[in-house]
């Protein structure tokens, strides 16, 4: 079965998935499944960025 054309959901295009920047390396970063539950909590856009030591980061 087709997605969209049944039972299953269509997914969302990804240029309409929220996006944040990144305080350490100021690159953008888009949502992820995996962060679903905690979108607002979430900073960095991965863990080389989240254990950069602070004297490092900009």
């Amino acid at each position: 079965m087709a997605r969209g054309k049944g039972k299953i959901p269509p997914k969302p295009a990804k240029q309409h998935l929220p996006s944040k920047i990144c305080p350490v390396c100021d690159r953008p970063f888009t949502w992820r499944k995996k962060w679903a539950k905690d979108w607002d909590q979430v900073r960095y856009c991965s863990e080389a960025c989240k254990g950069m030591p602070k004297v490092r980061r900009l």
